[in-house]
This record gives C-alpha cells, structure tokens and sequence, in this order.
C-alpha cells in the first residue's frame, strides 16, 4: 500500500476522534457543570530525509478551561463556582471533580450529589447538616451556617485534568493525582442559589462538526483516487509483461 494512503488513513482516524469529541460536547451543551472536550494532534514522523512521511497521531483528549455563565436558580442547595476550582464528591470510582453544584441534603443530614454521592469538605470528609435546621446559608468561602452556626463547609479543590482525562457520568472526571484544597484564595469562591451552565459553545461546534465531516469525506475521495491510480498502474503494467 502507497505511504499517500497510510497518510489518508491516520487523518481519517484523526477525524473519526474528533468527530466523536464534538457530537459529545453537542449532547452535553445543556448539562450543567460540564467542561467541553477538545482534542490535539501531532505529526508522527516515519523515515528520513526526503523519504520521510508524516502521520496523524492517535490525538490527545483536553478538557476546555473557559467557565460556563452562571444561572440563578434560587435554590439553596444550588451552589456554582466562581473562579479556578473543582468540588469534590465521594463515588464508587473514588473521589470525583465536578462543577456541577446541583446538591441536596438527605433525610440524615448528608449533603448530596444530583446522583446521591456524599459531598467532601476541605478534608475529604462528607459534609453533615443538621436535617431539621432547613437549607444552609452559604458564604463566599463555602462555609455553611444552620440557624446563624457555622454547621461544615463545602470543599474547594484544585485540578488539573491533565491529558487523556477519565470521565465519570457526564460533568464529573477522576483524577489522576490527590487534588488539593483551595485555601486562601480571594479570587476563588461559591455563589449560592446558581449553577454553572455548560461552557459548550453549540454554533461553534455545530460549524466544526461540518468542517469535520467535510474533511473526512475529502480524505475518503483521496483514498479512492489513489486506490484507482494504483489499479490502473497495475493493469497497465500486467499488460506490458
């Protein structure tokens, strides 16, 4: 097989994964917390000199550091991060990050995920409310009061999802390292009665999506092109013997 081909081939796969990366980011424009996907990708290199080819890498997943606009919802146990950091919940995979301040507390006390994992404070503990006391009052801080008592604290964390991230459910990831709390920062803080919408730019996507395809649909003609010329050569080389 001619090395236009294995060229061909690498973009197409190339394609494929970022393909998959924006209709990901599309089904997730309207979930709340949710850090759009991007992906990078690098020339891989094969040979010497002028017989050198470069590839399309298999690519690396990165997660988009913009913030999402914040939506009031009036909720008390509705809480969005304002700046660079992450809360922390407590699932059977470990703990996980997320933006997605979409809380509640059960009948113990417990402050809760939207999927009914235990909220962590600042010291990886679950987060214990006194359920007959009604919805905390929070501070710019995190810090939680209970009939004017500071009753726990929400934790603040910071995280860097890194390269090839691990997603848990849609707006949560798991990270690779122990995340560490956020502590003396005055630019880092939690509004209470919002959420984080999706920082998913949906026209944005939509126009790489079709670039995408169009992309790939190109790459797919150059394939059968080149796959004819070949033929042809073939043919008219088996003639001549």
């Amino acid at each position: 097989m001619q090395d236009s081909l294995y060229v061909a081939l690498s973009a197409q796969m190339a394609l494929e994964r970022r393909l998959d990366t924006i209709a990901d980011n599309v089904a997730n424009a309207n979930t709340v917390g949710f850090r759009a996907t991007g992906v990078k990708f690098e020339d891989v290199v094969s040979g010497t000199g002028q017989k050198s080819v470069s590839f399309a890498s298999s690519g690396k997943t990165y997660l988009s550091g913009a913030h999402g606009s914040l939506s009031e919802t009036g909720n008390p146990f509705d809480f969005a991060i304002q700046g660079d950091a992450w809360f922390a919940i407590d699932t059977p995979a470990g703990t996980v990050m997320t933006r997605d301040g979409r809380f509640s507390m059960n009948d113990n006390g417990e402050l809760m995920s939207l999927e009914g994992h235990p909220v962590l404070d600042a010291g990886g503990a679950p987060i214990q409310l006194d359920p007959r006391n009604g919805p905390p009052k929070a501070g710019a801080d995190g810090s939680l009061r209970q009939n004017d008592q500071l009753v726990g604290s929400i934790g603040l964390y910071n995280f860097d999802p890194g390269e090839n991230f691990v997603r848990y459910g849609n707006s949560g990831i798991v990270p690779s390292r122990t995340p560490e709390p956020v502590t003396d920062r005055s630019d880092v803080g939690i509004a209470q009665g919002f959420v984080e919408e999706s920082n998913v730019n949906p026209v944005m996507e939509m126009t790489r999506l079709i670039m995408v395809q169009r992309a790939f649909e190109n790459t797919a003609a150059l394939m059968r092109q080149t796959d004819s010329s070949t033929d042809e050569a073939i043919k008219t080389l088996g003639s001549k013997s």
